[in-house]
């Protein structure tokens, strides 16, 4: 009978033994069954665009009346009348009056280098038949040859001005600027001789004026089309009047003055010698596939990636880039479509 009890509990100490081991083996089974990692997709996600990516370069400018030049006196006499700083003159108005006499503006390229009378003949003849009709005298031809139509025309004109009918038209009491111009300082005084420099002046429109770099002048063609960014925020339309020369001997650094003038003069009128920005375009893609630069992964195998998000699923696609600008980036790369979704760092 004891034997057969201690053979009982021997068999049920033996039994839970088993039981145990069992169990360890079931945890271990658990434990060491390969499990598959669960797809991560990204929290943030962005559509991949088709667009037009504009890249632009914003330079510094100076608005103003731009560039000063000075106007020369060929008159004889002493100076009685100078006109006042921010004056503007125009065709067939006083540039200045020497022995109470005036020297007219007229407009044009050539100087008055010769005096014009009958039976001259040249382009300057051209200029200046051409400034009598503008003035309202219209009984003559505009042609290359100064004739007496031209001479009647010349004492009704010196008649109204007060001057002697000569007929002759000279420097002593005509002069050449290429338009309407304004006084921008005075060079001499009333009571000095009328020969010589009498004062500087500008334009009579707002322009501004860049300094660019030499090796950076390609955007700087003559009526092309920039933007001006005023100091209040606001913006106009520029337009490239002119370019300069080289400033130096083309050393590194070298600088060409760019003039642009502002459409919108009313919009500028208030402003004078003023720092702005101009912003011209350097680069332009259009329709092209974009995403947020920040969506671009670095690829062990070098280069760039995108994690296209598809659902519960994402993988990586390798791009090429291409322009980047405002923040997103051109990925001209096979595996994109627009409207995909692409994941962004958290």
């Amino acid at each position: 009978m004891g034997l057969n009890r201690r053979a009982v509990v021997m068999g049920a100490v033996g039994g839970t033994a088993l039981a145990t081991a069992a169990g360890m083996q079931f945890v271990l089974a658990r434990q060491w069954t390969p499990a598959v990692p669960p797809v991560r997709v990204p929290a943030a996600t962005a559509r991949v665009l088709r667009e037009t990516l504009t890249l632009e370069t914003v330079l510094p400018g100076r608005l103003g009346f731009g560039t000063r030049q000075v106007f020369e006196s060929k008159a004889i006499g002493t100076v009685t009348w100078l006109p006042p700083a921010g004056a503007v003159i125009s065709r067939g108005e006083q540039l200045l009056r020497a022995d109470d006499r005036p020297v007219v503006a007229l407009y044009g390229p050539l100087p008055m280098y010769r005096p014009l009378g009958v039976g001259v003949e040249g382009n300057d003849v051209t200029q200046l038949e051409g400034n009598l009709k503008a003035l309202g005298h219209n009984d003559f031809a505009v042609d290359r040859g100064f004739n007496a139509a031209t001479e009647r025309a010349v004492k009704r004109w010196q008649r109204d001005l007060g001057l002697a009918e000569t007929g002759v038209a000279d420097a002593t009491w005509v002069a050449y600027v290429d338009g309407p111009i304004r006084v921008a300082e005075r060079k001499t005084r009333v009571g000095a001789a009328a020969t010589g420099q009498m004062f500087t002046y500008t334009a009579t429109t707002k322009v501004v004026t860049v300094d660019a770099r030499a090796d950076e002048l390609a955007w700087a063609v003559k009526d092309s089309a920039v933007t001006i960014r005023l100091p209040d925020g606001g913006e106009v339309e520029g337009i490239v009047t002119a370019v300069g020369d080289l400033d130096g001997t083309g050393e590194a650094g070298a600088t060409v003055a760019v003039t642009i003038a502002p459409r919108d003069q009313a919009r500028v009128g208030a402003l004078e010698r003023t720092p702005v920005e101009v912003s011209r375009v350097a680069q332009r893609r259009e329709g092209v596939l974009t995403v947020p630069v920040t969506a671009l992964l670095a690829v062990a195998e070098g280069g760039y990636g995108l994690e296209v998000v598809s659902g519960s699923d994402s993988r990586i696609v390798t791009v090429q880039t291409g322009l980047v600008a405002g923040g997103r980036v051109e990925v001209p790369g096979e595996g994109l479509a627009e409207g995909m979704l692409v994941g962004l760092p958290e």
